[in-house]
């Protein structure tokens, strides 16, 4: 539930600053920056004193959206906050990869719940739509993106990714090798998001048999075939695509957002 609302929160934040940057565009030449936080769009309308009753109208309105974004902004805190310890009460320690804050480790944990209901690494990618389907033809091999699988997990995994591009990591090394070896960006970031698929599939069975281990009740009772060795990427073949649909694949615990 913590999740779902920390979901929500996120798109009304998105929401929000849609709709401010469309007045300041009408306010200031040339707008806002892309990413602007609510302080900011305060320093920035403080410089506008519109003398018409329609400027004066729209500044009005960009004041009240400041106020209901730095509302949103202290929800999303205290949202942060609650799953950061839930998670960590769980033992997780996904929050440790880069690009996985508590949102995201709060999601993986929610609707992955047992990672131990997925036999290996493919058959987790198959279930969250990482693993890229044959599209070849004729002569012409290639693989397209899966539109199937959890969206919502296939979301986090593309903000993992996306964050991990940003900075100096195994992931942007893995995707730029990608890239050197003739892949488009979009084929690039297709293998990125298997091979990411890979780290948390591995990350999360770790955990659990860790956890196992400290249980003294507790025993595994699976035959998962990865290891703590899967948590660095490598340049490998694993964004291949699966042989085939899997005969036990699983369902998801909660319904795939559409």
């Amino acid at each position: 539930m913590l999740a779902d609302r920390r979901d929500e929160l996120g798109r009304a934040r998105t929401q929000t600053i849609n709709r401010l940057h469309r007045l300041l565009l009408e306010l200031l030449p040339g707008g806002a920056k892309k990413f602007l936080s609510a302080p900011q769009a305060r320093a920035l309308i403080a410089t506008v004193k519109p003398r018409d009753i329609v400027g004066k109208t729209r500044r009005r309105l960009a004041v009240e959206l400041i106020s209901e974004l730095e509302a949103i902004d202290k929800k999303i805190k205290a949202a942060e906050k609650d799953l950061k310890e839930l998670v960590a009460a769980r033992g997780s320690t996904l929050m440790e990869l880069h690009g996985i804050g508590p949102s995201g480790a709060a999601r993986l944990l929610a609707d992955v719940a047992d990672i131990s209901r997925f036999a290996d690494r493919d058959r987790f990618a198959s279930w969250n739509g990482t693993a890229p389907l044959d599209a070849s033809s004729g002569d012409q091999k290639r693989h397209r993106l899966s539109r199937a699988g959890n969206r919502r997990i296939n979301r986090t995994l593309h903000i993992m990714a996306v964050v991990q591009l940003r900075n100096r990591t195994q992931g942007r090394a893995y995707f730029d090798a990608r890239k050197a070896a003739g892949k488009t960006s979009m084929e690039a970031m297709r293998a990125l998001k298997r091979r990411l698929s890979n780290v948390v599939y591995a990350r999360m069975v770790a955990d659990q048999r860790r956890s196992h281990a400290a249980d003294p009740g507790g025993h595994s009772g699976t035959t998962l075939q990865s290891s703590v060795t899967d948590l660095t990427p490598d340049i490998g073949p694993s964004d291949k695509p699966l042989p085939g649909p899997a005969t036990n694949h699983p369902k998801p615990l909660v319904s795939a957002a559409p």
